[in-house]
């Protein structure tokens, strides 16, 4: 028998539909029920089916996280893993600060680790120290990494955006390689990995700063009982900072003063101390003395060409030191064996400028563009 094709449109023509139900009663009559229990038992059926799938799924999910990490979090972290990350903390990871919950952490990448573990300097700490785990190959040493992560001595790490969801944009300014992250469920040792390191170290400098701030806290408690020497010293030396901040404050506001009458008498304006309200070191904050007012497009304009002239200077001296090279082996040695000469050559004033300007220039901050 020949069946009619489909319509144009891609649904099942009428002889075609009728076909499928003559095929559906047959089934449900074969199995002593009338179409639509049939049907209802079809849909259950698969239902049940779906259900079982999704169960195994979850089983099979919940197995591999077990063996991808097994979480000793009620007892005592294992002794290896402490002799572990005690020695990897005292080793250059190239550790970089992010933030967790809100708290300061170190991060550090798995292939500076690995790296670590098969170095010869691991090897002597082993021969030292019996507890450090056996390191003989790249596999072991993944295995040995997969100690800290099992005790909750460091965890696997990844960057989240803090404002996402929060409804307003990314502020525009930021901490430059200061990471959010959270952390992951499936610990994995990878080369281009983050972890976290959750280990503190000996907890002896906390403890010895919370007894100093304790006999501190008492020392001022117990201030009315203070010899009367050390209760004047104290009082003549609250004078001096009380002098010390409104010197400061006379200073601010005799610089803003200042300010306004140069900006419109020799624009831009003329600040005193023009890094004494940034971002930068006690010292840095006094130099230079004065300073002409620039905006931040200023600012990055005279950066980009300070760096642009430094990587200028880099080349060129390069290829005057590459040129001079078989020039001075042609040359006679007229040096003498008895006096050794030092000679040094004195920069340019184009140079010691543009020195000058490139370390003002570093001592503001300057705007951090995203990654």
């Amino acid at each position: 028998m020949v069946t009619q094709p489909a319509t144009a449109s891609g649904q099942p023509s009428q002889h075609q539909i009728q076909a499928m139900q003559q095929q559906l009663a047959a089934e449900a009559s074969r199995h002593n029920m009338t179409v639509e229990q049939y049907i209802n038992h079809l849909k259950a059926h698969a239902m049940k089916q779906a259900q079982q799938q999704q169960a195994k799924k979850q089983q099979a999910k919940g197995r591999e996280e077990k063996q991808q990490l097994e979480m000793s979090s009620g007892g005592p972290p294992d002794p290896k893993a402490l002799a572990l990350a005690k020695w990897l903390r005292g080793q250059d990871l190239k550790t970089r600060a992010c933030i967790l919950n809100g708290q300061r952490k170190d991060m550090f990448k798995v292939k500076r680790a690995l790296r670590a573990l098969q170095s010869p300097e691991y090897g002597k700490a082993r021969a030292k120290d019996p507890s450090l785990p056996a390191v003989t190959d790249r596999t072991s040493a993944e295995n040995v990494f997969k100690l800290l992560p099992r005790s909750l001595l460091a965890l696997r790490v990844s960057k989240i955006d803090p404002h996402e969801g929060h409804g307003h944009g990314k502020p525009k300014k930021r901490v430059k390689g200061l990471w959010t992250v959270k952390i992951e469920q499936h610990q994995e040792v990878q080369d281009p990995e983050h972890y976290l390191w959750l280990y503190e170290g000996p907890q002896w400098k906390q403890k010895l700063y919370a007894v100093a701030a304790l006999v501190v806290i008492m020392a001022l408690v117990l201030f009315p009982l203070w010899p009367i020497k050390l209760r004047i010293g104290v009082w003549y030396l609250s004078m001096a900072m009380l002098g010390v901040i409104g010197l400061f404050f006379a200073m601010s506001l005799f610089r803003l003063v200042l300010f306004c009458a140069t900006v419109f008498t020799v624009p831009p304006g003329l600040w005193l101390y023009p890094n004494l309200f940034e971002d930068v070191g006690f010292f840095d904050s006094f130099r230079p003395v004065w300073g002409w007012h620039e905006d931040k497009k200023t600012m990055k304009k005279n950066a980009k060409a300070a760096k642009e002239s430094s990587k200028k200077r880099g080349v060129k001296s390069g290829d005057k030191g590459s040129d001079a090279a078989p020039q001075s082996s042609k040359k006679p040695s007229t040096s003498n064996a008895g006096n050794n000469t030092r000679v040094s050559v004195a920069p340019s004033p184009s140079q010691s400028a543009a020195r000058v300007s490139q370390r003002d220039l570093a001592a503001r901050v300057e705007e951090v563009e995203d990654d």
